[in-house]
């Protein structure tokens, strides 16, 4: 055995956390620009620009790096999406967020009473909210989908260790999310599972940035007094009125039927 297959075979274990540690640290970063009261247009630009260089080099490790440490790697490659799918994950996010909610307030339900209050926003709120929305929808998803599962699991070639190192990164992705972990542990394990089972990770990328899409939109839906949220700060939940759980489960038809449609 020669020094690199030694190397790869310490280092492999040991990516997850390496993973999430990096993935943390380029999450800090680029919201160092947004990280104050009013950040305004400039710190928010600023703040895109710092992540699309965190996605390249990111995208620089996992594509040409990585492969040489880790063989399995290539069993992930970096394809491009069938786009079908790729807007059919968009239109089910929706539905998943209806679940979310609901299995976070019945597990948070059997600790303690969940105080929950209607979703209200001011227009400077939504207007902060919808600027920050472009980050959470188009370049976060990116970035934490190639961090936190690319860069984590592909390394492993067996399932059985791909889905243990999806369970530890779905923790440490909880962790940052303090007051939403049992939310993000749950989006973390879909997302991982999804990857996983696709061997492409941007389907993961299309489930994260939809649930960040329609988590904005809802918002909006409620500003624009539509409908009624109901909401908890800790952990974060949101449950939706019957309006949006139909108008989520016929996007989700929707999506299923573009997903599985023969080509």
């Amino acid at each position: 055995m020669n020094n690199k297959n030694r190397f790869s075979d310490f280092l492999k274990p040991l990516m997850p956390f390496i993973a999430a540690a990096y993935g943390v640290a380029l999450i800090y970063l680029t919201a160092l620009p947004i990280d104050g009261n009013e950040p305004g247009i400039g710190g928010e630009m600023l703040s895109w620009l710092l992540s699309l260089a965190a996605i390249g080099l990111t995208l620089f490790l996992v594509g040409r790096v990585e492969p040489n440490l880790f063989p399995p790697v290539r069993q992930f490659p970096l394809k491009r999406p069938a786009w079908r799918v790729f807007l059919g994950l968009l239109l089910i996010a929706p539905l998943w967020l209806v679940i979310e909610g609901y299995v976070v307030y019945g597990l948070t339900s059997l600790v303690h009473a969940v105080q929950m209050e209607p979703l209200t926003y001011s227009t400077s709120e939504l207007r902060e909210d919808l600027l920050a929305g472009v980050h959470a929808v188009l370049l976060a998803p990116v970035l934490e989908e190639l961090c936190f599962r690319q860069m984590a699991i592909s390394p492993f070639r067996r399932r059985g260790a791909q889905i243990v190192a999806c369970v530890v990164m779905a923790v440490l992705f909880g962790m940052p999310h303090v007051r939403n972990f049992p939310g993000a542990f749950l989006d973390a394990m879909v997302y991982g599972l999804v990857f996983i089972f696709s061997r492409n990770i941007w389907y993961g990328v299309a489930l994260h940035a939809g649930h960040n899409l329609w988590v904005t939109l809802f918002a909006l839906y409620c500003c624009l007094g539509l409908g009624d949220i109901q909401m908890a700060p800790t952990p974060v939940i949101y449950l939706l009125d019957v309006k949006a759980i139909v108008g989520s489960v016929v996007l989700a038809v929707v999506g299923l039927l573009l997903i599985f449609k023969k080509k």
